[in-house]
């Protein structure tokens, strides 16, 4: 797991990389659109130019991100990240709307497209160079878990499939004589951007909303914190993530007979354990004496540890 620092070098560079990616790509279409006439071009260009404003968005969402925590946010700005997310998502929808509006109206016109020769080289480029990027954003979200490079990654890989299919509808379309195959790419094109847009949206929307960690990801948490014998029992545990730092505060049962000194260095010894298995974590430990619960419920009962 990367450093605070290293996180936003990363996702910084992660960013740039998207936006000189759709500058080359935007410009290719263009031209490639320009001379086929057709629509599942004008698609993908459309795509890449909505492309170049997401991901100058995602550089503007993790540099904030990156900036430490003041004190009119004393939690950090990792929401930036989601707020830019949910941003892109709104793009991709506006750019499936747009070409599934294109290709419907091409459709019922019955045009035809020309040198597809262009266009497919151009796709073909854009390939290649989606390939690379694709790859070096998964590195960066392998070591951040930056959730607007990963809506960003998603959005890139539907443009490997929008090149695939704009190649396929020109070689159908040209070499073989079905007029009518490229606007229905088009509609086809359209329908898995807005499928995009929705896988897109649940991590940026769990982030906003402070949706709990994975089940996994909680008893993990569990575990490793009931080994500590100087707490009798674990509760009211509550988990959120926020950019690329999680945040757990939790209460912990100790002995009446237990100073506070003593629960103090033990809760310093459990923060630094499950620190040590889940860097970049927020961590507040409550002390309870035994049995004492404010909010005693069906959840906090089943979070109850007890170690051997």
């Amino acid at each position: 797991m990367s450093t605070a620092h290293d996180h936003g070098r990363l996702t910084r560079n992660a960013a740039l990389a998207s936006v000189a990616t759709a500058l080359v790509l935007l410009a290719l279409k263009l031209y490639a659109a320009a001379v086929t006439g057709s629509v599942a071009m004008l698609g993908s260009l459309a795509d890449t130019a909505l492309d170049l404003i997401a991901s100058l968005v995602t550089l503007l969402g993790v540099r904030v991100a990156a900036q430490p925590a003041d004190d009119k946010h004393r939690f950090g700005h990792g929401k930036a990240e989601a707020i830019a997310a949910l941003f892109q998502v709104i793009v991709i929808s506006m750019s499936a709307l747009a070409i599934g509006a294109r290709a419907i109206s091409r459709l019922i016109a019955g045009e035809v497209t020309a040198n597809a020769e262009y266009g497919i080289g151009v796709s073909i480029i854009a390939l290649l160079v989606t390939f690379a990027l694709l790859a070096y954003q998964r590195h960066v979200i392998a070591r951040t878990r930056s959730i607007a490079i990963r809506a960003d990654n998603v959005h890139y890989q539907s443009d490997l499939l929008l090149n695939g299919a704009v190649i396929a509808a020109l070689v159908l379309d040209q070499y073989l004589g079905l007029g009518w195959i490229d606007p229905v790419f088009g509609v086809l094109i359209a329908l898995w951007l807005l499928y995009g847009a929705w896988r897109a949206s649940t991590q940026a929307i769990d982030q906003l909303m402070d949706k709990e960690w994975p089940a996994e990801k909680r008893q993990r948490f569990l575990d490793i914190a009931a080994r500590h014998p100087e707490f009798i029992g674990i509760h009211d545990l509550r988990t959120r993530t926020s950019g690329s730092r999680d945040f757990v505060q939790f209460h912990v049962w100790v002995s009446p007979d237990m100073t506070i000194a003593e629960a103090h260095r033990a809760m310093d010894a459990m923060e630094a354990t499950l620190m040590a298995e889940f860097p970049d974590t927020e961590i507040i430990i409550h002390p309870d004496p035994e049995g004492h619960n404010d909010r005693l419920g069906e959840e906090d009962e089943a979070l109850r540890e007890t170690p051997e």
